[in-house]
């Protein structure tokens, strides 16, 4: 049985090998880790609980540390073979990246996708949990525990939020977008995005979690995520979420985002094709690629 995917727990097997069973179980495994492990330490974390990686406003938490070691341990027992590439354990180790080009099955972990906002006792925070195989993410769960949201995606049988079908925005005439926060920009990003708001964008600024972000795009509330850097556990399950969803993605060598990295940076992921060039070429009007 070794690592192929959706082999451990049985059922009806998907296009990419996912069982129904598989994405239950996970689901399960995520909603029960982040009842136990975050949602008890929100609006109750001491000092000692929270630690600077990069600086101020780049935190971990107690709860991102033993979240993301309990995900680790339950998801591998789930699908043994497969391996973690975690956003704690690659901020200590930064060669476990280089698991994501491997042939096995790759949990990517993201335990408080938006910990500044955990911090703080903002709602707008969720734990994002992606498979993926050969850089081609094949399932995605995307959980708001504190906005009482789940969403999960499958490749080629689309995605759902709380069990309900979802279709990105069809409306040409609007271009929302969501940006990441404000306090990380550099210079270029900032011009970038003025030439976005010029040309009649409404931008949002992605206070909380890019994993709501992508959520928004997924449920047709956004047309647009545009950011700036690629962490896998940032992206990986947005970026599966709309996909499936009707979107597309577009990085700024005009091809489309991979979870692996090293990607040509900005980029977005869209409501569809048309939005997603429109976006690019306003980001970078001298970049021929996007425009193609």
């Amino acid at each position: 049985m070794g690592n192929e995917v959706g082999s451990v727990t049985g059922g009806p097997a998907g296009a990419e090998g996912v069982t129904d069973a598989l994405l239950a179980a996970v689901e399960d495994t995520v909603r029960a880790v982040v009842g136990a492990e975050v949602v008890p330490r929100w609006r109750r974390l001491a000092d000692a609980d929270i630690t600077e990686k990069n600086g101020p406003h780049d935190l971990v938490t107690t709860a991102d540390r033993i979240a993301e070691e309990r995900l680790t341990e339950q998801l591998g027992a789930l699908l043994p073979g497969s391996v973690v590439v975690g956003e704690e354990a690659v901020s200590a180790d930064p060669a476990l990246l280089g698991l994501l080009k491997g042939d096995d099955p790759v949990w990517v972990i993201d335990p408080v996708d938006g910990t500044s906002a955990f911090v703080r006792g903002d709602p707008g925070f969720s734990t994002l949990v992606t498979l993926v195989r050969g850089g081609q993410p094949l399932a995605s769960w995307t959980y708001a525990p504190q906005l009482g949201l789940f969403a999960t995606a499958r490749r080629g049988h689309g995605a759902c939020l709380d069990g309900k079908p979802l279709r990105t925005a069809t409306d040409p005439r609007r271009l929302r977008v969501w940006i990441s926060n404000p306090v990380f920009r550099t210079d270029d990003e900032r011009a970038s995005l003025a030439r976005l708001a010029d040309a009649g964008a409404e931008l949002v600024p992605c206070l909380t979690s890019a994993g709501l972000g992508y959520l928004e795009v997924a449920r047709g509330i956004a047309d647009a995520v545009a950011f700036f850097w690629e962490a896998p556990w940032d992206h990986a399950a947005g970026l599966l979420l709309v996909t499936e969803a009707g979107g597309s993605s577009l990085t700024a060598a005009g091809e489309p985002f991979r979870v692996p990295g090293g990607n040509a940076l900005p980029f977005t992921v869209a409501r569809d094709e048309a939005a997603a060039r429109r976006i690019m070429s306003t980001l970078l009007p001298d970049a021929e690629a996007v425009r193609r």
